[in-house]
């Protein structure tokens, strides 16, 4: 199949370092061209990328037709606004997470969707593409662990940069919506429901009017529980431990899963010896590229709906209300 052609709208890092490497190296994606309204950065990064084509605004990117698909890194309060544009200039949609900064926002890009079915949307929540994940997922869907009982998440890193897009408030900064965001979904994605009670901690920056500790408890049907804390002012670490009434889980880094070196998943059957399990070097932002590629090209559904997105919007929501 020939591959689908991309436009990544701007020039962050996480674009610069993880997501263009990745569609590069995948199978059934290129990337074609970068906008960007620094012309200085845009022009270095595209020489030490080899991205063939460059445009000196968004809209420029996405009048070129030969664009078939965009990349949204930008500051969350852009994803929603750039996202509807890229679908009303006919490009499929892959924006990164969280999809937006309310629910309303969601809502608005989920009914602006609707408008254009035969285009592919998606949130780029990348964890879950992962092997590591993908087993996981396994042992919780085939009754492995007993039923599931609880999970619990610990993610963090260290940013005091006070420049950072993180500590900018009226851009949907914070780390709920940074890193809280996953938690989250993974919570509804392994429980496979919406929480019926949330509640929530949120530790405000004096000097920068952003979280940059929260903690959460999201309470399931039946007593089911996720908890977890995510924090930006913390040493980096990461975990995730899934825990049934027979076994459990334990994830050594979930989220930031190297592309140069194995990960590893144990899992501990209820009485039984733990074993171990390594997964072979992958990029899961690879893996997410060339899933949602293959929905365009096979016009099928994306891994991650635009419905879960606004699901989960509606769970942040709901736990940042819960704080007030």
């Amino acid at each position: 199949m020939k591959p689908i052609r991309w436009g990544i709208l701007g020039t962050a890092k996480i674009a610069v370092e993880k997501v263009v490497p990745a569609l590069q190296a995948s199978t059934y994606g290129q990337v074609l061209g970068m906008a960007s309204r620094r012309p200085d950065r845009l022009a270095e990064i595209v020489r030490r990328l080899e991205i063939p084509r460059t445009y000196p605004s968004y809209d420029a990117l996405l009048e070129d037709p030969h664009i078939d698909a965009v990349y949204i890194p930008l500051p969350n309060h852009l994803h929603v606004p750039w996202s509807i544009r890229a679908l009303e200039h006919g490009k499929h949609v892959l924006c990164e997470k969280p999809i937006g900064c309310s629910v309303a926002e969601a809502e608005s890009l989920q009914h602006a969707a609707r408008r254009f079915p035969k285009l592919k949307l998606m949130e780029g929540f990348m964890y879950r593409h992962h092997p590591q994940w993908q087993k996981a997922a396994e042992l919780v869907r085939t009754g492995q662990l007993g039923d599931l009982t609880a999970i619990q998440t610990f993610f963090s890193f260290y940013n005091d940069d006070p420049h950072n897009i993180r500590h900018r408030p009226e851009w949907g900064g914070g780390a709920l919506m940074d890193i809280g965001c996953y938690p989250i979904s993974l919570s509804r994605w392994l429980f496979d429901e919406e929480p019926v009670r949330v509640r929530g901690h949120l530790r405000i920056d004096p000097r920068f009017q952003v979280d940059r500790t929260v903690s959460g408890i999201l309470e399931f049907s039946g007593g089911r529980c996720s908890t977890f804390i995510a924090s930006m002012e913390s040493t980096p670490y990461q975990r995730v431990q899934i825990v049934g009434d027979d076994g459990r889980v334990e994830i050594e880094i979930p989220f930031n899963a190297p592309p140069d070196r194995p990960c590893r998943l144990w899992f501990e059957p209820g009485g039984k010896t733990c074993q171990e399990f390594r997964f072979p070097v992958c990029d899961q932002y690879t893996i997410q590229g060339d899933l949602f590629a293959l929905a365009v090209l096979e016009d099928r559904p994306v891994p991650t709906p635009i419905d879960d997105a606004v699901a989960n919007m509606r769970v942040i929501e709901a736990l940042v209300e819960t704080t007030r």
